[in-house]
């Protein structure tokens, strides 16, 4: 009866103070040597504190059941450390313990996400031997977790052996195929399915629609479009942002923000994709307001965020309002800039030319600038007629990144030129001209 009592208090904890104090009346009381009420201390454990769950996991006088292994392994594997999950299972394998059906699929899970796929395949050896290699759900973990890993080919082979296939079996197969670059292959998959008779839910139409944007396919990802209206599906956030992300990559605009207005929930990648989307069109101003109209809803900004709108302010050259948010970024925000926003404040202050504002950025940066940046700066500095006497470093940089691109040859000889360096621009273009490089010609990618 008392701790039936106390299982009930332990359920209601919110904090780890909470939850020391029940520790020490479980040690006073001798529930520690309970089995059903660790299992349920550890449960209540997780939901508040995961390292705190392990902690007195591993102080327990007596082997913990199944069921607690099983509880504190989950937690880890949804936290920021799944390794741990890993190797709690090697532990639980230690004490001699037999893993079920609801162990394996945690531990694959923790595997994808730390992309441990010789783990994962070692995994894979015991569950053929243990006879679960026919649970379905098992054959569904085992496949993401090999395309999470990279190993398209394994996790076809597993999808190829799965005698029983359901919704989330093919959607995974699809998903896996995207998430490793072969989106060709995700369609091929999908007409399979469609011959299977078995019927795509939201997430398979997630993982259709990334593939269509990765493929530039706007005819396919109409249809799909088509698909959703006509069966009355509910355009969730997920859905929702797929389906912009893919109108707006491939350059249809105004039906990207005709969607992004239906939606009835947006997160941040929603709002975020949105006024990238803006602003690579050259909607600049629109970008801008859908900027400030997503902070006046209190979503706070990412780096991802600020990535774009930074992007927008070098489309249209508005200086100060890129300055005000690359600060805002800093110092209201605590995001630390990285080499896009960077690259963003180069081209913005080098498109404006600012050149010597540019510069310091450069040289300020915490990390080597890479190509793109060191392009936008040179081609500033030819457009500007600025003569900086350079030590020659970033010239070499850029060389030294892209030794095989002819057009960074000409435009180092150009800002050698531009700097006096007859020699140097000279004995460029002589290198230039022993490696065979020629500057490619200006070009657009057309369907």
């Amino acid at each position: 009866m008392v701790s039936r009592q106390i299982q009930n208090l332990i359920q209601r904890s919110k904090t780890t103070s909470h939850l020391l104090q029940f520790q020490s009346l479980i040690f006073k009381t001798a529930l520690d040597h309970d089995a059903e009420f660790i299992s349920q201390f550890v449960l209540s454990g997780c939901s508040v504190s995961v390292n705190f769950a392990k902690l007195v996991f591993d102080s327990l006088p007596i082997t913990p059941p199944l069921f607690a292994w099983n509880t504190i392994i989950r937690a880890f594997t949804k936290s920021s450390t799944p390794i741990q999950s890993v190797r709690l299972f090697s532990q639980l394998q230690r004490v001699g313990i037999k893993p079920d059906n609801f162990t394996y699929p945690f531990v694959l899970k923790a595997c994808g996400r730390c992309s441990l796929v010789g783990e994962g395949g070692a995994m894979h050896s015991m569950i053929i031997k243990a006879g679960f290699d026919l649970d379905r759900y098992i054959g569904n973990t085992l496949l993401r977790m090999y395309a999470a890993c990279g190993a398209v080919g394994l996790a076809r082979r597993v999808f190829d052996e799965m005698t029983v296939r359901d919704v989330v079996s093919w959607s995974s197969m699809i998903a896996g195929y995207v998430a490793c670059n072969c989106p060709s292959d995700a369609f091929k998959v999908f007409q399979q399915m469609k011959l299977a008779n078995e019927r795509p839910n939201s997430v398979t139409l997630v993982s259709l629609l990334s593939a269509c944007t990765h493929l530039l396919d706007i005819n396919t990802g109409e249809s799909i479009h088509s698909y959703i209206i006509i069966n009355h599906m509910e355009l969730d956030v997920a859905l929702g942002t797929a389906l912009l992300e893919m109108y707006s990559k491939c350059g249809y605009i105004n039906k990207a923000f005709q969607v992004f207005n239906l939606m009835g929930e947006k997160n941040l990648q929603s709002w975020t994709i949105m006024i990238s989307g803006l602003a690579d069109h050259g909607h600049v101003v629109d970008a801008i307001s859908l900027f400030t109209e997503m902070e006046r809803t209190g979503l706070k900004p990412d780096s991802m965020s600020f990535a774009g709108i930074l992007s927008a302010c070098s489309h249209l050259g508005i200086v100060e309002e890129g300055q005000k948010y690359f600060d805002q970024m800093v110092r209201i925000y605590d995001i630390k800039p990285t080499m896009e926003h960077y690259g963003c404040m180069i081209d913005l202050l080098g498109r404006a030319g600012l050149i010597n504002e540019a510069y310091e950025i450069i040289k300020n940066m915490p990390m080597e600038p890479n190509s793109v940046i060191i392009r936008s700066f040179l081609g500033a500095c030819r457009t500007y007629g600025w003569n900086l006497c350079l030590d020659d470093n970033l010239r070499k940089l850029l060389l030294k990144l892209e030794p095989e691109l002819g057009a960074n040859y000409v435009l180092a000889a150009n800002v050698s030129t531009l700097s006096g360096f007859w020699n140097d621009a000279a004995d460029l273009r002589v290198a230039m001209k022993q490696k065979g490089l020629k500057k490619a010609p200006g070009y657009s990618w057309l369907e």
